[in-house]
């Protein structure tokens, strides 16, 4: 059952700017990733999910509600940490804290007390001094501690070190076990990879693909580095008719594409030659990522 709906969302900024029939869902339990640069399209179209942004056509809901028309009743239900955090500058983190919890009339405050030891947040000081990463730990305290259902998270690492990075993997693993929904756009190909179900890419405000990062892993075309113990094998092998991704000629070593099924011809044909070694390259997200992304195809 889809929680968070896109459907053929459009909203032109002119120029190419925006985002153009945009269409996908994130199901209940499910983490989504949202893949793109900058300038993709991931923030527009999380700020149309918040209510923020009125489509020009198609529509995006909330466990059946129109984000647009039923805004207020959306932002009851979601966590959101947007991609651009702004706080005021009059106040100290316990301060802020204590007000975005009464603004959402949470009473029990444990939840809150975890992720600011979990991620390691001094709170009493003045925001205004406070580090980039120390206001990122601030929004995920406030985006998660009043534990809602769906969240919707922009770049939510942004400015994290990697111990940093690393507890907010384990926090989104809890999150998902406990049922939780969650669309999140990062640029960290291993932390998508590590979390999400499924993940969208985005073109020029455009989705490209969706895919699980299961299959990828699972692909029925497979690559191997081979090196070979002299270069009459080496230019042997480089001349049998198999698909070369990369030669190194210095260090007699190939790398080969080829699907599975033919893979014993691959093997019938080392047999021939004295070979060093073996091994398999295994396929990986942002290797998809950027074969897709610079040849722009469609497959949704």
């Amino acid at each position: 059952m889809s929680v968070i709906t896109v459907e053929n969302l459009t909203k032109d900024f002119g120029e190419n700017k925006g985002v153009f029939d945009v269409s996908f869902e994130v199901n209940k339990g499910e983490v989504f990733g949202f893949l793109g640069p900058n300038g993709a399209g991931k923030t527009t179209t999380m700020r149309h999910l918040l209510g923020f942004s009125k489509p020009q056509s198609g529509k995006t809901t909330i466990n059946g509600l129109n984000a647009w028309e039923k805004a207020k009743e959306v932002k009851k239900k979601i966590g959101y940490l947007p991609g651009e955090i702004a706080f005021p500058s009059d106040m100290k983190g316990t301060e802020y804290i204590k007000y975005i919890a009464a603004l959402r009339e949470l009473k029990d405050m444990r939840k809150a007390d975890r992720l600011i030891k979990q991620f390691e947040l001094d709170p009493s000081g003045d925001m205004k001094r406070m580090s980039k990463g120390m206001k990122q730990k601030m929004g995920i305290v406030c985006a998660f501690m009043h534990d809602p259902e769906i969240l919707i998270l922009d770049e939510p690492t942004s400015g994290l070190d990697p111990l940093m990075q690393a507890n907010f993997v384990e926090l989104i693993k809890a999150e998902k076990a406990n049922g939780r929904s969650i669309l999140m756009s990062s640029h960290m190909f291993e932390e998508v990879e590590e979390t999400c179900d499924r993940i969208g890419m985005i073109k020029d405000g455009k989705i490209i693909s969706i895919v699980r990062p299961k299959d990828i892993k699972q692909n029925e075309k497979k690559t191997f580095k081979i090196a070979f113990l002299s270069s009459e094998d080496y230019l042997a092998m480089l001349n049998s008719g198999f698909t070369i991704r990369e030669q190194k000629p210095e260090q007699n070593q190939l790398i080969i594409d080829i699907e599975d099924s033919h893979i014993n011809d691959l093997l019938l044909a080392l047999s021939k030659h004295k070979v060093k070694f073996i091994s398999e390259v295994k396929h990986t997200l942002e290797e998809y990522f950027m074969s897709h992304y610079e040849g722009g195809s469609r497959n949704v």
